[in-house]
């Protein structure tokens, strides 16, 4: 699969003819509301998946993304304070069949019966960017969909390469920021959103100012967003039942 853009100064393609890895994203609601549902043997079952998935290669934190030796422990974002879901996060799988496969465990295992999930699986296109400060305190992150609009559609090949460009002055404003970018993800291959970016973040004030970064650059006028923010925490954690 090929990028639908090319590279620009901050990002740089992942892989060179290899296959790409895999984006497995995942935004969840909490349903188990009454007690019986889903219990700890539901949550020990999901976390033995999680064991099996990392020895297969996958990826389940996003500070592993930036440093190979950092715990390779699944790690969510809290997004219950300020969004209609509980959880939501990003896992990298080997290629995309194993992607597919791995949420089909997770969901047998007991996650469907904690969870109403919304699934999206993409594949990697551009490698990770360190921003400054890349290895102090990231324990919040930032999820950002997002789709052409008509206006990009009937832009010349000129216009949209003027665009990458221009976006990339506020990419470069992000990682003077402290922001890391897990790269990009394109996932319009089954999905009307063209790309996923995953951030590591310092806290929600960082997001807010970049973001107001890509708005002076008219980042926006070729595009429609999805924006998820939230604190960064085990899984194991995440995943507790309700009742006892």
């Amino acid at each position: 699969m090929t990028s639908l853009t090319g590279d620009t100064d901050v990002f740089a393609s992942a892989s060179s003819g290899a296959s790409p890895r895999a984006s497995v994203m995942f935004v969840a609601t909490r349903q188990d509301e009454l007690p019986g549902v889903y219990g700890e043997e539901h949550r020990r079952a999901i976390l033995a998946v999680l064991d099996e998935l990392a020895a297969e290669g996958w990826t389940l934190s996003l500070r592993r993304v930036f440093d190979p030796e950092a715990p390779n422990v699944a790690r969510a974002l809290d997004t219950g304070f300020t969004h209609t879901h509980d959880i939501a996060g990003v896992f990298e799988a080997p290629d995309l069949e194993s992607a597919l496969a791995g949420t089909i465990r997770l969901e047998k295992a007991g996650w469907a019966r904690a969870f109403r999930t919304e699934w999206l699986m993409g594949v990697k296109e551009f490698a990770p960017v360190l921003g400054k400060g890349a290895l102090t305190d990231h324990g919040w992150s930032f999820l950002a969909l997002w789709e052409w609009n008509d206006q990009w559609c009937e832009a010349t090949p000129d216009e949209r390469t003027e665009y990458d460009f221009e976006c990339d002055i506020a990419f470069k404003g992000d990682l003077a920021l402290g922001v890391n970018i897990a790269g990009r993800h394109r996932m319009d291959w089954s999905h009307s959103w063209h790309h996923l970016g995953a951030w590591e973040i310092d806290g929600p004030d960082t997001a807010d100012a970049a973001i107001r970064g890509h708005e002076r650059v008219a980042d926006f006028k070729f595009t429609t967003s999805r924006h998820i923010v939230g604190r960064l925490a085990p899984l194991a954690d995440l995943i507790a039942p309700r009742h006892g």
